[in-house]
Protein backbone atom coordinates (compact mmCIF):
# COMPACT_ATOMS: atom_id res chain seq x y z
CA UNK A 1 0.00 0.00 0.00
CA UNK A 2 1.38 3.23 -0.71
CA UNK A 3 -0.58 6.64 0.71
CA UNK A 4 -4.39 6.38 1.68
CA UNK A 5 -5.70 9.90 1.94
CA UNK A 6 -8.96 9.77 4.45
CA UNK A 7 -11.50 12.94 4.01
CA UNK A 8 -13.60 14.52 6.93
CA UNK A 9 -15.94 17.67 6.09
CA UNK A 10 -16.15 19.80 3.52
CA UNK A 11 -15.43 19.99 -0.57
CA UNK A 12 -12.40 21.99 -0.12
CA UNK A 13 -10.94 19.31 2.30
CA UNK A 14 -12.31 16.51 -0.60
CA UNK A 15 -10.44 19.38 -3.20
CA UNK A 16 -7.07 19.63 -1.04
CA UNK A 17 -6.81 15.93 -0.22
CA UNK A 18 -5.94 15.52 -4.00
CA UNK A 19 -2.97 17.35 -3.68
CA UNK A 20 -2.04 15.67 -0.21
CA UNK A 21 -2.10 12.50 -2.10
CA UNK A 22 0.53 13.79 -4.53
CA UNK A 23 2.74 15.51 -2.32
CA UNK A 24 2.75 12.11 -0.34
CA UNK A 25 2.94 10.29 -3.40
CA UNK A 26 6.14 12.67 -4.57
CA UNK A 27 7.54 11.37 -1.43
CA UNK A 28 7.20 8.02 -1.79
CA UNK A 29 5.39 7.31 1.74
CA UNK A 30 4.86 3.75 1.73
CA UNK A 31 1.78 2.07 4.63
CA UNK A 32 1.03 6.06 5.58
CA UNK A 33 -2.93 6.95 5.75
CA UNK A 34 -3.50 11.10 6.11
CA UNK A 35 -6.37 11.76 8.02
CA UNK A 36 -7.90 14.92 6.93
CA UNK A 37 -9.90 16.33 9.84
CA UNK A 38 -12.57 18.64 10.06
CA UNK A 39 -13.47 21.12 13.14
CA UNK A 40 -16.87 22.44 12.18
CA UNK A 41 -18.71 20.13 14.47
CA UNK A 42 -17.86 17.70 17.87
CA UNK A 43 -19.10 15.01 16.24
CA UNK A 44 -17.09 15.50 13.51
CA UNK A 45 -13.51 15.85 15.60
CA UNK A 46 -15.29 12.77 17.52
CA UNK A 47 -15.33 10.71 14.05
CA UNK A 48 -12.11 11.61 13.28
CA UNK A 49 -10.62 10.17 16.53
CA UNK A 50 -12.69 6.93 16.00
CA UNK A 51 -11.33 5.99 12.47
CA UNK A 52 -7.85 6.99 13.60
CA UNK A 53 -8.21 4.39 16.12
CA UNK A 54 -9.76 1.84 13.99
CA UNK A 55 -6.99 2.25 11.38
CA UNK A 56 -4.51 1.49 13.77
CA UNK A 57 -6.57 -1.57 15.09
CA UNK A 58 -6.97 -2.94 11.69
CA UNK A 59 -3.01 -2.78 10.98
CA UNK A 60 -0.93 -2.03 13.61
CA UNK A 61 2.20 -0.84 11.35
CA UNK A 62 0.56 1.58 9.07
CA UNK A 63 1.68 4.99 9.97
CA UNK A 64 -0.26 7.61 10.65
CA UNK A 65 -0.39 11.42 9.74
CA UNK A 66 -3.32 13.51 11.07
CA UNK A 67 -4.17 17.10 9.54
CA UNK A 68 -7.02 19.61 8.81
CA UNK A 69 -8.92 22.14 10.71
CA UNK A 70 -9.71 19.86 13.80
CA UNK A 71 -5.90 19.22 13.71
CA UNK A 72 -5.05 22.70 13.04
CA UNK A 73 -7.20 24.24 15.83
CA UNK A 74 -5.67 21.12 18.21
CA UNK A 75 -2.70 19.65 17.64
CA UNK A 76 -2.38 18.58 21.47
CA UNK A 77 -5.15 16.44 21.05
CA UNK A 78 -4.01 14.34 18.26
CA UNK A 79 -0.52 14.39 19.28
CA UNK A 80 -1.49 12.71 22.81
CA UNK A 81 -3.51 9.79 20.36
CA UNK A 82 -0.83 6.78 20.75
CA UNK A 83 -2.04 5.77 17.32
CA UNK A 84 -0.94 9.04 15.70
CA UNK A 85 2.75 9.15 13.95
CA UNK A 86 2.62 13.20 13.06
CA UNK A 87 0.37 16.36 13.12
CA UNK A 88 0.24 18.38 10.44
CA UNK A 89 -1.30 21.85 10.03
CA UNK A 90 -3.43 23.13 7.36
CA UNK A 91 -0.27 25.10 5.87
CA UNK A 92 2.05 22.47 6.15
CA UNK A 93 -0.12 19.71 4.57
CA UNK A 94 0.35 20.99 0.95
CA UNK A 95 4.25 20.93 1.26
CA UNK A 96 5.90 18.46 -0.54
CA UNK A 97 8.58 18.85 1.82
CA UNK A 98 6.53 18.10 5.07
CA UNK A 99 6.23 14.27 3.54
CA UNK A 100 9.22 14.22 2.26
CA UNK A 101 10.87 15.44 6.19
CA UNK A 102 8.06 12.55 7.89
CA UNK A 103 9.47 9.66 5.34
CA UNK A 104 13.37 10.40 5.65
CA UNK A 105 12.44 9.82 9.70
CA UNK A 106 13.90 13.73 10.71
CA UNK A 107 10.25 15.36 10.79
CA UNK A 108 8.90 16.97 14.06
CA UNK A 109 5.78 14.85 15.72
CA UNK A 110 4.21 18.15 15.63
CA UNK A 111 4.46 20.88 12.93
CA UNK A 112 1.24 23.41 12.74
CA UNK A 113 2.53 26.77 12.31
CA UNK A 114 0.43 30.39 12.87
CA UNK A 115 -2.32 29.66 10.45
CA UNK A 116 -2.84 33.44 10.48
CA UNK A 117 0.71 34.20 9.24
CA UNK A 118 -0.37 32.58 5.72
CA UNK A 119 -0.76 35.38 2.99
CA UNK A 120 -0.98 32.89 -0.15
CA UNK A 121 -3.56 30.38 -1.73
CA UNK A 122 -1.77 29.00 -4.92
CA UNK A 123 0.13 26.12 -4.19
CA UNK A 124 -2.33 23.48 -4.35
CA UNK A 125 -3.65 23.23 -7.92
CA UNK A 126 -4.42 19.45 -8.79
CA UNK A 127 -4.32 17.26 -11.38
CA UNK A 128 -7.83 15.63 -10.73
CA UNK A 129 -8.36 11.92 -10.73
CA UNK A 130 -11.73 10.27 -11.69
CA UNK A 131 -11.60 8.31 -8.69
CA UNK A 132 -11.46 11.51 -6.35
CA UNK A 133 -14.18 13.59 -8.57
CA UNK A 134 -16.47 11.07 -9.70
CA UNK A 135 -15.00 10.90 -13.31
CA UNK A 136 -14.59 13.30 -16.10
CA UNK A 137 -17.87 14.77 -15.44
CA UNK A 138 -17.15 17.71 -12.55
CA UNK A 139 -14.16 19.02 -10.77
CA UNK A 140 -14.12 21.31 -7.77
CA UNK A 141 -11.54 24.74 -7.84
CA UNK A 142 -10.22 25.98 -5.13
CA UNK A 143 -10.14 29.81 -5.77
CA UNK A 144 -9.84 31.08 -1.93
CA UNK A 145 -9.43 30.18 1.61
CA UNK A 146 -9.69 31.32 4.87
CA UNK A 147 -12.40 33.83 6.44
CA UNK A 148 -12.53 37.66 7.92
CA UNK A 149 -15.33 37.43 9.83
CA UNK A 150 -16.01 35.96 13.13
CA UNK A 151 -19.51 34.29 13.71
CA UNK A 152 -19.70 33.73 17.42
CA UNK A 153 -20.04 29.94 17.00
CA UNK A 154 -17.57 29.20 14.32
CA UNK A 155 -14.01 27.89 14.85
CA UNK A 156 -13.30 27.79 11.14
CA UNK A 157 -10.89 30.95 10.89
CA UNK A 158 -8.92 29.34 13.19
CA UNK A 159 -8.35 26.18 11.25
CA UNK A 160 -8.15 28.30 8.13
CA UNK A 161 -6.60 31.93 8.54
CA UNK A 162 -7.75 34.78 7.20
CA UNK A 163 -9.24 35.28 3.55
CA UNK A 164 -6.94 35.18 0.74
CA UNK A 165 -7.28 34.19 -2.63
CA UNK A 166 -5.89 32.54 -5.40
CA UNK A 167 -5.58 35.11 -8.38
CA UNK A 168 -7.84 35.67 -11.44
CA UNK A 169 -5.25 34.57 -13.68
CA UNK A 170 -4.30 30.98 -12.25
CA UNK A 171 -7.79 30.57 -12.08
CA UNK A 172 -8.17 30.90 -15.10
CA UNK A 173 -5.40 28.92 -16.66
CA UNK A 174 -6.26 25.86 -13.86
CA UNK A 175 -10.35 26.26 -15.35
CA UNK A 176 -9.01 26.10 -18.60
CA UNK A 177 -6.41 22.59 -18.25
CA UNK A 178 -9.34 21.24 -16.43
CA UNK A 179 -11.57 21.46 -19.46
CA UNK A 180 -8.64 20.36 -21.34
CA UNK A 181 -8.81 17.48 -19.18
CA UNK A 182 -12.26 16.60 -20.66
CA UNK A 183 -14.69 18.08 -16.99
CA UNK A 184 -17.25 19.35 -18.05
CA UNK A 185 -18.39 21.29 -14.96
CA UNK A 186 -16.62 23.25 -12.43
CA UNK A 187 -17.55 24.02 -9.21
CA UNK A 188 -15.62 26.96 -7.81
CA UNK A 189 -15.07 26.42 -4.04
CA UNK A 190 -13.62 28.35 -1.18
CA UNK A 191 -14.15 28.79 2.47
CA UNK A 192 -16.08 32.62 2.13
CA UNK A 193 -16.47 32.33 -1.60
CA UNK A 194 -18.33 35.22 -1.90
CA UNK A 195 -15.46 37.56 -0.30
CA UNK A 196 -13.12 36.15 -3.31
CA UNK A 197 -10.61 38.82 -4.31
CA UNK A 198 -10.81 41.83 -1.49
CA UNK A 199 -6.88 40.89 -0.79
CA UNK A 200 -5.74 40.83 -4.40
CA UNK A 201 -4.19 43.78 -6.33
CA UNK A 202 -7.03 46.27 -7.71
CA UNK A 203 -9.90 44.21 -5.41
CA UNK A 204 -11.67 42.03 -7.92
CA UNK A 205 -14.95 40.24 -6.87
CA UNK A 206 -16.13 36.93 -7.08
CA UNK A 207 -18.77 38.38 -9.68
CA UNK A 208 -15.90 39.33 -11.99
CA UNK A 209 -14.09 35.57 -12.07
CA UNK A 210 -17.00 33.89 -13.24
CA UNK A 211 -17.91 36.31 -16.10
CA UNK A 212 -13.57 36.19 -16.71
CA UNK A 213 -14.01 31.98 -16.53
CA UNK A 214 -16.58 32.17 -18.82
CA UNK A 215 -15.97 34.35 -21.42
CA UNK A 216 -12.12 33.08 -21.71
CA UNK A 217 -13.11 29.63 -21.43
CA UNK A 218 -15.64 29.23 -23.84
CA UNK A 219 -15.55 25.70 -24.33
CA UNK A 220 -16.28 25.39 -20.24
CA UNK A 221 -19.90 23.64 -20.32
CA UNK A 222 -21.12 24.46 -16.87
CA UNK A 223 -19.57 26.69 -14.02
CA UNK A 224 -20.94 26.26 -10.73
CA UNK A 225 -20.11 27.62 -7.12
CA UNK A 226 -20.55 26.28 -3.99
CA UNK A 227 -21.73 27.96 -0.61
CA UNK A 228 -22.35 31.87 -0.62
CA UNK A 229 -23.02 34.31 1.72
CA UNK A 230 -25.63 36.69 0.13
CA UNK A 231 -25.21 40.08 1.50
CA UNK A 232 -21.78 39.54 -0.33
CA UNK A 233 -23.22 38.88 -3.87
CA UNK A 234 -21.40 42.15 -5.71
CA UNK A 235 -23.38 43.55 -8.45
CA UNK A 236 -21.23 41.72 -11.53
CA UNK A 237 -22.42 38.29 -9.92
CA UNK A 238 -26.42 39.37 -9.92
CA UNK A 239 -25.29 40.32 -13.93
CA UNK A 240 -23.42 37.09 -14.02
CA UNK A 241 -26.59 35.03 -12.65
CA UNK A 242 -29.19 36.81 -15.05
CA UNK A 243 -27.26 36.54 -18.54
CA UNK A 244 -24.68 33.62 -18.15
CA UNK A 245 -26.81 30.39 -19.10
CA UNK A 246 -23.74 28.61 -18.02
CA UNK A 247 -23.53 29.45 -14.72
CA UNK A 248 -25.68 26.86 -13.14
CA UNK A 249 -28.76 28.25 -10.91
CA UNK A 250 -28.07 26.47 -8.32
CA UNK A 251 -27.40 28.34 -4.93
CA UNK A 252 -26.60 27.24 -1.48
CA UNK A 253 -26.79 29.90 1.03
CA UNK A 254 -25.22 30.35 4.59
CA UNK A 255 -28.00 31.02 6.17
CA UNK A 256 -27.51 29.93 9.48
CA UNK A 257 -30.69 31.56 11.03
CA UNK A 258 -34.15 32.66 10.39
CA UNK A 259 -34.58 34.26 13.41
CA UNK A 260 -33.00 38.10 13.56
CA UNK A 261 -31.92 38.38 17.19
CA UNK A 262 -30.39 35.03 16.77
CA UNK A 263 -28.39 36.08 13.77
CA UNK A 264 -27.20 39.39 15.39
CA UNK A 265 -25.97 36.68 18.35
CA UNK A 266 -24.39 35.12 15.95
CA UNK A 267 -22.67 37.85 14.72
CA UNK A 268 -23.85 37.49 10.90
CA UNK A 269 -23.98 40.18 8.45
CA UNK A 270 -27.08 39.79 7.05
CA UNK A 271 -31.26 39.82 8.82
CA UNK A 272 -33.80 37.43 7.87
CA UNK A 273 -35.33 40.36 5.17
CA UNK A 274 -31.76 39.88 3.08
CA UNK A 275 -31.95 36.31 2.45
CA UNK A 276 -35.52 36.45 1.38
CA UNK A 277 -34.81 39.59 -1.02
CA UNK A 278 -31.88 37.78 -2.23
CA UNK A 279 -33.47 34.50 -3.47
CA UNK A 280 -36.75 36.63 -4.65
CA UNK A 281 -34.37 38.81 -6.80
CA UNK A 282 -32.14 35.96 -7.77
CA UNK A 283 -35.64 34.17 -8.45
CA UNK A 284 -36.66 37.04 -11.02
CA UNK A 285 -33.49 37.26 -13.27
CA UNK A 286 -33.58 33.96 -13.17
CA UNK A 287 -36.71 31.91 -12.62
CA UNK A 288 -35.52 28.08 -13.11
CA UNK A 289 -33.49 29.30 -9.89
CA UNK A 290 -32.70 26.93 -6.69
CA UNK A 291 -31.61 27.64 -3.45
CA UNK A 292 -30.32 25.02 -0.12
CA UNK A 293 -28.90 26.75 2.68
CA UNK A 294 -26.94 25.93 5.76
CA UNK A 295 -29.29 26.02 8.87
CA UNK A 296 -28.08 25.86 12.46
CA UNK A 297 -30.70 24.41 15.26
CA UNK A 298 -30.69 25.10 18.58
CA UNK A 299 -28.81 27.99 18.58
CA UNK A 300 -27.67 29.14 22.53
CA UNK A 301 -30.84 31.32 24.07
CA UNK A 302 -33.51 30.07 20.67
CA UNK A 303 -36.85 30.00 21.80
CA UNK A 304 -39.47 28.09 20.07
CA UNK A 305 -41.06 31.09 18.22
CA UNK A 306 -37.18 31.87 17.16
CA UNK A 307 -37.00 28.40 15.91
CA UNK A 308 -40.04 28.62 14.47
CA UNK A 309 -38.82 31.64 12.50
CA UNK A 310 -36.17 29.41 10.44
CA UNK A 311 -38.93 26.86 9.89
CA UNK A 312 -40.58 29.68 8.36
CA UNK A 313 -37.80 30.61 6.40
CA UNK A 314 -37.71 27.31 4.28
CA UNK A 315 -41.46 28.87 2.70
CA UNK A 316 -40.38 32.24 3.12
CA UNK A 317 -37.32 32.29 0.85
CA UNK A 318 -38.54 29.01 -0.98
CA UNK A 319 -35.84 27.18 0.05
CA UNK A 320 -35.41 23.31 -1.27
CA UNK A 321 -32.16 21.54 0.01
CA UNK A 322 -31.26 22.31 3.88
CA UNK A 323 -27.66 21.19 5.39
CA UNK A 324 -29.05 21.11 9.01
CA UNK A 325 -26.84 21.16 11.89
CA UNK A 326 -27.65 20.66 15.43
CA UNK A 327 -25.55 23.04 17.19
CA UNK A 328 -22.45 22.15 18.59
CA UNK A 329 -20.29 24.36 20.73
CA UNK A 330 -16.84 24.80 19.78
CA UNK A 331 -14.11 25.61 22.30
CA UNK A 332 -13.09 28.74 22.30
CA UNK A 333 -15.84 30.19 20.43
CA UNK A 334 -18.14 33.19 22.21
CA UNK A 335 -21.43 31.05 21.68
CA UNK A 336 -19.52 27.90 23.68
CA UNK A 337 -19.87 30.48 26.65
CA UNK A 338 -23.69 31.79 25.66
CA UNK A 339 -26.46 29.72 28.04
CA UNK A 340 -26.69 26.50 26.46
CA UNK A 341 -30.51 24.83 25.21
CA UNK A 342 -30.38 21.06 26.56
CA UNK A 343 -29.44 18.45 23.95
CA UNK A 344 -32.30 16.64 23.85
CA UNK A 345 -34.26 20.26 22.82
CA UNK A 346 -31.50 20.77 19.92
CA UNK A 347 -31.63 17.35 18.78
CA UNK A 348 -35.37 17.55 18.62
CA UNK A 349 -35.52 20.81 16.68
CA UNK A 350 -32.59 19.59 14.06
CA UNK A 351 -34.74 16.73 13.30
CA UNK A 352 -37.98 18.78 12.78
CA UNK A 353 -36.27 21.35 10.39
CA UNK A 354 -34.84 18.45 8.37
CA UNK A 355 -38.35 17.01 7.95
CA UNK A 356 -39.06 20.28 7.04
CA UNK A 357 -36.56 20.16 4.35
CA UNK A 358 -37.23 16.78 3.46
CA UNK A 359 -40.92 17.88 2.27
CA UNK A 360 -40.18 20.93 0.64
CA UNK A 361 -37.63 18.88 -1.47
CA UNK A 362 -40.06 16.05 -1.81
CA UNK A 363 -42.85 18.95 -3.41
CA UNK A 364 -40.04 20.58 -5.32
CA UNK A 365 -38.63 17.22 -7.16
CA UNK A 366 -42.44 16.00 -8.07
CA UNK A 367 -43.32 19.37 -9.33
CA UNK A 368 -40.48 18.33 -11.97
CA UNK A 369 -42.60 15.63 -13.69
CA UNK A 370 -42.85 15.94 -16.85
CA UNK A 371 -40.21 18.79 -17.57
CA UNK A 372 -36.99 18.01 -19.35
CA UNK A 373 -33.90 18.64 -18.01
CA UNK A 374 -30.07 19.08 -19.52
CA UNK A 375 -28.53 16.59 -17.25
CA UNK A 376 -24.63 16.41 -16.92
CA UNK A 377 -23.62 12.36 -17.05
CA UNK A 378 -21.48 11.23 -14.53
CA UNK A 379 -21.56 7.67 -14.22
CA UNK A 380 -23.53 4.54 -15.90
CA UNK A 381 -25.92 2.91 -13.09
CA UNK A 382 -26.05 -0.83 -12.03
CA UNK A 383 -28.07 -1.31 -15.54
CA UNK A 384 -26.49 -1.71 -18.46
CA UNK A 385 -28.74 1.48 -19.95
CA UNK A 386 -28.79 3.29 -16.97
CA UNK A 387 -27.35 6.54 -16.10
CA UNK A 388 -26.87 8.83 -13.18
CA UNK A 389 -26.35 12.30 -13.58
CA UNK A 390 -27.46 15.88 -12.22
CA UNK A 391 -29.56 18.51 -13.59
CA UNK A 392 -28.51 22.17 -13.74
CA UNK A 393 -30.23 22.75 -9.79
CA UNK A 394 -28.14 20.00 -8.75
CA UNK A 395 -30.76 17.53 -8.34
CA UNK A 396 -29.70 13.72 -8.99
CA UNK A 397 -31.36 11.96 -12.00
CA UNK A 398 -31.47 8.42 -12.85
CA UNK A 399 -32.57 7.77 -16.31
CA UNK A 400 -32.22 5.57 -19.19
CA UNK A 401 -30.15 6.28 -21.59
CA UNK A 402 -26.78 5.76 -23.38
CA UNK A 403 -24.87 8.94 -23.08
CA UNK A 404 -21.69 8.71 -21.89
CA UNK A 405 -19.74 10.34 -18.78
CA UNK A 406 -19.24 13.76 -19.08
CA UNK A 407 -21.37 14.80 -21.38
CA UNK A 408 -25.03 16.94 -21.25
CA UNK A 409 -27.91 14.68 -22.00
CA UNK A 410 -31.39 15.76 -22.66
CA UNK A 411 -33.96 14.32 -20.11
CA UNK A 412 -37.46 14.08 -20.10
CA UNK A 413 -38.38 13.38 -16.35
CA UNK A 414 -41.19 10.75 -15.51
CA UNK A 415 -41.32 10.90 -11.63
CA UNK A 416 -39.47 10.64 -8.47
CA UNK A 417 -37.88 8.16 -6.58
CA UNK A 418 -36.88 8.80 -2.62
CA UNK A 419 -34.85 11.99 -3.24
CA UNK A 420 -33.92 11.28 -7.01
CA UNK A 421 -35.59 11.78 -10.32
CA UNK A 422 -36.13 9.42 -12.85
CA UNK A 423 -36.45 10.02 -16.69
CA UNK A 424 -35.40 9.19 -20.15
CA UNK A 425 -32.95 10.08 -22.72
CA UNK A 426 -34.56 11.83 -25.42
CA UNK A 427 -33.01 10.95 -28.76
CA UNK A 428 -32.45 13.18 -31.71
CA UNK A 429 -32.89 16.18 -29.64
CA UNK A 430 -29.79 18.39 -28.87
CA UNK A 431 -29.07 18.63 -24.97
Amino acid sequence: MTVEVLTFGCRLNAYESEAIRLRAGEAQLRDTVVVNTCAVTAEAVRQSRQAIRKLKRENPSRRIIVTGCAAQTDPESYAAMAEVDQVLGNAEKLTAQAYADFGAGRAERVRVNDIMSVRETAGQMVDHSDDVFGGRARAFLQVQNGCDHRCTFCVIPYGRGNSRSVPMGAVVEEARRLVEGGFAEIVLTGVDLTSYGADLPGAGTLGQLVSKILKLVPELKRLRLSSIDSIEADPALMRAIAQEERLMPHFHLSAQSGDDMILKRMKRRHARADTIAFCDEVRRLRPDAAFGADLIAGFPTETEAMFQNSIDLVDDAGLTLLHVFPFSPRPGTPAARMPQLPRALVKERAARLREKGARVLAARLDGMAGSRQTVLVEKAGACANQRIGRTPCFVPVSFDGDAQPGTLAPVAITGRQGDQLTGEQLTGVRA
